[in-house]
């Protein structure tokens, strides 16, 4: 990543349902969030690590969330929305976003790792408040008007081998 110095404070925000579906999609692979963090992190000072998940009632799961607790991750857990036609919802991207907006006074950057478009506007406002703002996710799957709306964007795709397990 472009402009990296140590002393920045960074805040990493993970998307891990968007990661997790494109990994899955793509790669048949899960991610590997320790070199997650690592490269988002990037050698600065981590102000917080907050990876947003959702609950589904799969078995594995629970250890999915302390393993990203022992990774140094933070993790807001939602539980999954089950409507009465059958359909199922879940996100995070209001959380997310009211998260970035709250931390932007209280770092240099901001990394949001998702491809989902729908935080575009968000990169366009935490910039505004003087906040770089990064982007890490696989660029097979990330709206273009994200890409357009950061500092810098990594393809996580491109090293697949580190980013996945």
């Amino acid at each position: 990543m472009t402009d990296v110095h140590p002393g920045q404070r960074v805040a990493v925000l993970v998307d891990a349902q968007n990661l997790y579906h494109t990994a899955q999609s793509i790669y048949s692979r899960n991610i590997d969030y320790s070199a997650l963090l690592e490269g988002a992190v990037d050698g600065r000072e981590l102000t917080r690590a907050i990876a947003y998940v959702i609950r589904a009632d799969s078995p594995e799961e629970e250890s999915f969330f302390e393993a990203l607790y022992d990774i140094g991750f933070e993790t807001k857990i939602k539980d999954i929305k089950r409507f009465s036609d059958g359909t199922k919802k879940a996100d995070w991207d209001v959380g997310m976003s009211l998260d970035a907006v709250t931390l932007a006074n209280h770092v240099d950057a901001m990394v949001l790792c998702t491809g989902d478009g729908d935080f575009s506007r968000l990169c366009s406002h935490l910039r505004h408040e003087g906040v770089k703002v990064e982007v890490m996710a696989f660029e097979a799957s990330t709206a273009e008007e994200l890409i357009d709306a950061t500092d810098d964007f990594e393809d996580l795709g491109g090293d697949h081998e580190t980013y996945l397990l």
